[in-house]
Formats: C-alpha cells, structure tokens, sequence
C-alpha cells in the first residue's frame, strides 16, 4: 500500500441539473479572444487562423454564489462571462461531428482576472498565468445536460455588476463556434470526461471592488453569481476603479 506524504485535495466537482450526482472537474481549458468586439475592447486583434488557449487550475474552482476576498497584487480586477462546455467522452484528432458529440452538458462561467497583471506579462510576451490562474478565479454554475439546451448559439449571454448590465450578447456571435473548439482542442490534447472549456467573453468587461456583486447567466442554463469582499488581511488593497480594460 503506498504511503502519501500528506492528504491529497479532496476532488472538484460541479452540481449536474436535474441530478444529485456530481461532475468531478479534471482539466479547465480556456479560449482567448473568441468574441471580435472583446478583442477590440483589449487592444488587440482577433487572431482567425486558429483559436488560442490558456488554462486554469481545477483548484482556482469557486462555487457560484460565494464571497471572495479581492485577490492580492492586483488594482484591476475584472469579471469575464463565459459559456462553458464540458466533455462527456474521450476526444483526439475529433472531427466536427465528434466533436459535438462529446459535449455532454454547458455551464454558465466566470473568468475572474487580474487584468493589470495580465497585461503586463502580454507586455513582455510572458505567460498570463499570475493574471488568470488564481486562487476562486473560476466561478461556474450546475452543468447542464446537453440534450436539454438545444442548438448552441441564439442564447443570450449577461453579466451585471449591482443590477447594471455590463456584457450582453449572443453566442451566435463567438468567432470559433462549440464543436469547432472541441474539434481543434482535441488535435493537441486527449480530451476526457470532466475536461471543461470555457470559450471566451463579449465585450464589456470592466472591474469591480469590494461590495460588488455579479450576477450573470446564459439563456437555458442556471445563472452564476459571485460577491466581492474585502483583501484579506496583508494582502494588496483595491485601486482606483478601471470601469473598462485598456
């Protein structure tokens, strides 16, 4: 019998709808730059050979509805809203049919960033990794079946900031569509049950501070909220608002 030398993590998991079992979470992989306008919004150009990925830790995972500290090193904290795919069969090399196919359910998501950071590693061409992977950066609601939401693309995406709409769209409008992902996604990675994909954000996004609350949703699937609570003590403080990324 092997012996651990300390207790592993107990495992992530997700709220399914209309199930009492769980969605234990293996991998999230996120799409850059998957909405035109948000890429505009950032500066940047929307890159249409191919999408591009970062990831997050399955432990940067919060349950929607909570209270977080605002993360320390940053001033400029944005909220991301995000449609959210989980696999439900083993992929690789998928073509498009099998891509679809193998999204079992979506989520409503938040990509929390720390958007000063972010920025200044793409800056000096480094990864975004103090930006985007950290501690509650991810917030996603119960997954739901995808045979219950029908054809992925007339929904509406929201995110309000204290009841003020801030993102509105469709997903009509991502640039690379669900299976297209999946179907690119699994030419570079065995995809398995419990991988998430989280496939990018409309423009809109901006910062919040302590005593902010989001709330956003996705037409068809359980909306997702998130409360933003003061830095936990010796931690960087809260700047100035940055009501949009730069």
């Amino acid at each position: 019998m092997t012996t651990l030398l300390f207790d592993p993590p107990p495992q992530v998991t997700l709220p399914v709808r209309g199930s009492a079992a769980l969605w234990p979470v293996r991998r999230i992989f996120c799409v850059g730059r998957n909405y035109a306008a948000h890429a505009a919004e950032m500066g940047v150009e929307v890159d249409r050979e191919a999408p591009f990925y970062f990831t997050k830790a399955a432990l940067a995972l919060q349950p929607s509805g909570n209270t977080m500290a605002y993360p320390p090193g940053t001033a400029n904290f944005h909220y991301e809203m995000e449609l959210v795919l989980a696999i439900g069969k083993p992929v690789f090399h998928a073509d498009r049919t099998q891509a679809a196919a193998a999204i079992w359910g979506c989520a409503s998501g938040l990509d929390m960033t720390r958007r000063d950071l972010q920025l200044a590693e793409r800056a000096r061409q480094r990864p975004w990794d103090l930006g985007k992977d950290f501690e509650g950066s991810v917030v996603i609601g119960p997954i739901t079946p995808a045979a219950a939401i029908g054809p992925i693309g007339p929904q509406r995406i929201h995110l309000e900031v204290n009841g003020e709409t801030r993102q509105e769209a469709t997903l009509d409008a991502m640039i690379w569509k669900a299976d297209e992902i999946v179907r690119h996604l699994s030419g570079y990675y065995h995809l398995c049950p419990g991988d998430l994909i989280m496939t990018g954000t409309p423009a809109g996004v901006g910062a919040v501070l302590p005593g902010d609350r989001i709330t956003g949703g996705i037409a068809g699937l359980d909306p997702v909220s998130l409360t933003i609570g003061p830095p936990d003590p010796g931690a960087g403080g809260a700047g100035r608002r940055q009501d949009r990324a730069p």
